[in-house]
């Protein structure tokens, strides 16, 4: 194949993605996006290019300020922001987790998606391509979890009891390791000093001298 076939072939790709995908310079302005962008933003080309991506996908904080994405105090915390930020820095950040308030008209819309940021350079220019992936329907569809307020069982799906640990390796894939909290830790404690102290005051099985 020649260089256009390739082109056309990774631009077939590219638009292909189901999730929202971006390249995006040190700023987060952006610098090219694919369908499924294209379809959320419902702007004009020429509208989106070059411009930073909280002010095409309407943040609400990138209208506190007038100067916009960024600028904000709140941009100093915003994932997708800093996930961008460590691309340039040589790092790829994977499925970060991230709330995001948007502007749909006069109405604020609140959205869950995971942020995927990747380093790489085109024609000598350090970009980074920045995905977004919306779960707002999973993080809605667990965000009230059914437990038992005495044993703390979870209920899924199919109106079962299970342990917390078992329900979030289930559904999520997430294991968990075990320990003790400072509070439950010094708890603990006080039963066993308490168990061996009376232990320790218990007077002798006359039974055990006669062995």
């Amino acid at each position: 194949m020649d260089e256009r076939e390739n082109a056309n072939i990774l631009r077939a790709v590219f638009d292909a993605l189901p999730s929202l995908v971006f390249v995006v310079d040190q700023d987060v302005r952006i610098q090219e996006y694919n369908i499924a962008a294209s379809d959320l933003l419902s702007v004009e080309r020429t509208t989106v290019i070059k411009q930073r991506a909280g002010d095409i996908l309407h943040c609400v904080h990138s209208r506190e300020v007038p100067d916009g994405c960024g600028r904000s105090p709140f941009c100093k915390t915003c994932i997708i922001r800093n996930s961008v930020t460590e691309a340039f820095l040589g790092n790829r950040v994977v499925r970060r987790r991230a709330r995001i308030e948007l502007l749909q008209g006069a109405t604020k819309k609140e959205i869950y998606a995971l942020i995927t940021a990747s380093p790489f350079s085109f024609q000598d220019r350090p970009l980074a391509l920045l995905v977004i992936e919306d779960i707002s329907e999973i993080a809605e569809l667990y965000r009230m979890i059914p437990i038992c307020s005495v044993c703390k069982k979870v209920r899924d799906g199919k109106e079962s009891w299970m342990l917390v640990e078992a329900y979030f390796k289930n559904n999520w894939g997430v294991d968990f390791s075990h320990g003790l909290c400072p509070d439950c830790y010094k708890i603990e404690s006080d039963k066993l000093k308490a168990y061996i102290k009376t232990e320790q005051a218990k007077p002798p099985d006359p039974r055990s001298s006669d062995r």
